[in-house]
């Protein structure tokens, strides 16, 4: 009977052991960061958490990829193009209509973004993200044989980290982008906006993902949420970038969360301006 303990304890005790090499999302510590910089100065107004860690990065790569669009006269202006849903995209039943500009970002359609690279093939397309400096600068695609072209930015090859996602934000307020000025003011224009308290006014992007595990498979446990962009009251303005990565799963994209926590946070971020 001893001897039957002991085995039922050895059984225990392996199976548990195998669970916690496993690596249980609660034993993971989450990534977060709230950066915010004067869009002019550069002066870190705000920086809290880990906020140099590249990761995907998402539907916010939909902001340099308006640029790129309306710098290579691809998209016209808010309306124009509007392209309709073909069947091969795949995706939810929501995105199964026609969008133009404003509707792809406003609604985060990703077969609008690769329609968009598509177009400008993987020359043109690579020589922008280079001379935009974005983040790690690599396209050639990830894990899966996925396609650079169309899918980088989605969980594959190209990464950014909160404070690189300002610093290409302020450049690109500036005009130090290598882009028409009609580019960046169409760009601006088709960004979603947001009142927050205050008298601020909010321009951003989010981004919903996941993390990979070691073996290159999506990590359920470990979902990935952005909110960049930048925010004006007068002519005080800033830019930002929001991070969250949990360590459990979420039923809605995390992103939102990200956002709606962003717009309610920055109005006392920047009380004392």
């Amino acid at each position: 009977m001893i001897l039957e303990r002991r085995d039922l304890l050895a059984v225990a005790i392996s199976i548990f052991a195998a669970f916690s090499a496993a690596g249980p999302a609660f034993a993971v510590d989450p990534i977060r960061c709230t950066v915010v910089l004067d869009a002019q100065s550069g002066e870190a107004i705000h920086r809290e958490g880990t906020c140099d860690r590249r990761v995907y990065p998402m539907s916010t790569f939909k902001l340099p990829l308006a640029m790129m669009g309306y710098d290579a006269g691809i998209l016209k202006d808010e309306t124009t193009p509007r392209w309709d849903y073909q069947a091969k995209f795949g995706g939810p039943e929501r995105v199964k209509k026609a969008f133009d500009p404003t509707g792809w970002e406003k609604e985060s359609i990703v077969w609008y973004s690769q329609e968009i690279t598509r177009r400008l093939g993987a020359e043109r397309f690579g020589d922008y993200v280079r001379r935009f400096a974005y983040g790690n600068n690599d396209i050639s695609g990830g894990p899966g044989g996925s396609d650079g072209l169309t899918e980088s930015w989605l969980m594959s090859s190209l990464a950014i980290s909160p404070d690189e996602q300002v610093e290409f934000l302020r450049r690109f307020l500036d005009g130090k982008l290598p882009v028409s000025d009609r580019a960046k003011a169409m760009t601006q224009a088709i960004t979603p906006r947001f009142e927050a308290a205050g008298g601020w006014v909010i321009h951003g992007k989010t981004g919903s993902g996941w993390m990979r595990d070691a073996k290159g498979a999506r990590d359920d446990n470990r979902p990935i949420g952005w909110f960049v962009g930048w925010a004006e009251r007068q002519e005080r303005k800033v830019v930002f970038a929001r991070l969250h990565v949990a360590n459990r799963p979420y039923q809605e994209p995390i992103s939102f969360e990200t956002r709606d926590g962003l717009i309610a946070d920055l109005p006392g971020i920047l009380a004392d301006l």
